[in-house]
C-alpha cells in the first residue's frame, strides 16, 4: 500500500471514485461559477464529489466554493 494511502486509513479518510456524473456535474459547476469565482478544475471536482455523495465539504478556502448553492460548504479556521 503506498504510504499516502496509509495516511488517509489510520485517520479513518474513505476515497471516492470519480464517477461519470462527477465529471459531469464539475464541468457544470466551471461553466456556472468559473469566471465569477476563479473555480478550476481540481476544485470544481471536489466540490462535485462532495455534492454527488451528499457530504458536506470542509475547507479553509471558501472563496471558490461560495457561489454553489446545493453544496453543503462548512468553513473552518485550523
Amino acid at each position: 500500500m503506498h504510504r499516502s494511502k496509509y495516511f488517509l486509513a489510520d485517520f479513518g479518510f474513505t476515497l471516492l471514485p470519480l464517477t461519470e456524473s462527477i465529471g459531469h456535474r464539475a464541468v457544470v459547476y466551471i461553466e456556472e461559477y468559473g469566471l465569477a469565482t476563479g473555480l478550476r478544475a481540481g476544485d470544481a471536482i471536489i466540490a462535485a464529489t462532495a455534492t454527488e455523495n451528499n457530504l458536506p465539504l470542509l475547507t479553509k478556502n471558501a472563496r471558490h466554493y461560495k457561489g454553489i448553492r446545493e453544496l453543503r460548504l462548512k468553513v473552518f479556521a485550523p
